[in-house]
């Protein structure tokens, strides 16, 4: 009988002593029989957050925090971070909430693949956020203003927001009417057709004439196609001729290219230079007919005789021609 009962209570114990385990797990308290790497994140403010609240990373639950302390002038927060959980050195950290009424958490970001992994117990970056009181408090003053903006179109203030509006409907209410009419008028006449803007919106002869020119702007783009194929033929030409130039193809290509032509033109050159000269200075049979006076005046001479024979054929008969000739000559 003993035996039974102290077996009955040893099974109670260990199944409370299981289910205080399970529940254990289930709040998060179980994190204490984990291993983990701490870290450590410094805020302003720890926006009521507790130990034992959810870290995240890229929303995905990779810890728990293990204790928060005064720092001086901030908080620091020490998460408890799965081992194997990539934390980098710019890995930044932040205390958010879910939804109005929902529990805060630090959430973690992954960092650059290029930055190396922080080592445990580094302190990390962090980003301040908007808490929830803050918001309200901002959406109180939203609402305030909104409030004063509703005040201000109360029946008094709209009465002397549009009673000079008013007045001046009132006053000018005649020359607004005489307005409204002909612009009835007008919008009439433009319907039926008539006047300028009547016929622009119902004669078709405009839309013709329009058509019209761009059907010749096209004709005239199509004439205009082949001469562009020509003057595009012909630069193509210009290219293959400028490149068999500068290949030294062709007469003209080796007048331009060709070193022993430009040789012999210089010294073709040269040589008429230095024959001029000698002409100049009166060398050789060219040089002294050039520079020989005496030569000179034998050529007047002769010609001065040779004027002469003529009028003397002039008064002599034929036979004697070829006497008077030669006397005159010699």
């Amino acid at each position: 009988m003993k035996s039974s009962l102290e077996t009955r209570l040893g099974m109670f114990f260990a199944v409370v002593v299981l289910g205080a385990f399970v529940l254990f797990e289930l709040v998060g308290g179980g994190a204490a029989f984990k291993r983990g790497v701490d870290y450590r994140a410094q805020f302003s403010s720890a926006k009521d957050l507790k130990i034992g609240d959810p870290v995240k990373l890229a929303g995905v639950v990779v810890g728990r925090v293990k204790s928060l302390a005064v720092a001086g002038t901030r908080v620091e927060v020490t998460l408890q971070v799965d081992r194997g959980t990539p934390i980098r050195t710019d890995s930044v950290a932040s205390i958010q909430f879910t939804g109005l009424m929902g529990q805060n958490f630090v959430a973690l970001t992954f960092g650059a693949e290029t930055a190396p992994l922080a080592v445990p117990g580094a302190l990390l970056q962090t980003r301040e956020q908007a808490d929830l009181g803050d918001l309200m408090t901002r959406l109180d003053s939203v609402a305030s203003g909104v409030e004063g903006l509703t005040k201000s179109f109360s029946g008094e203030e709209i009465s002397k927001l549009f009673g000079p509006l008013t007045d001046f409907i009132k006053q000018n209410q005649s020359n607004i009417t005489s307005v409204i009419q002909n612009m009835q008028v007008a919008t009439t006449e433009m319907a039926e057709g008539r006047g300028t803007f009547g016929k622009l919106i119902k004669d078709p002869t405009l839309y013709n004439e329009a058509v019209n020119t761009v059907t010749n702007i096209n004709i005239a783009v199509a004439d205009v196609k082949p001469l562009a194929d020509d003057a595009r033929a012909m630069m193509a030409d210009m290219r293959k001729l400028v490149t068999r130039l500068e290949q030294g193809e062709g007469t003209l290509g080796k007048l331009m290219t060709d070193e022993a032509l430009y040789t012999e033109a210089t010294g073709a050159l040269t040589n008429m230079r230095q024959i001029m000269e000698k002409i100049n200075q009166g060398k050789g049979s060219i040089g002294e007919l050039v520079n020989d006076n005496a030569f000179l005046k034998n050529i007047k001479l002769t010609l001065q005789k040779v004027d002469k024979a003529t009028e003397s054929l002039e008064d002599t008969g034929p036979l004697s021609v070829i006497g008077t000739t030669v006397g005159a000559l010699f």
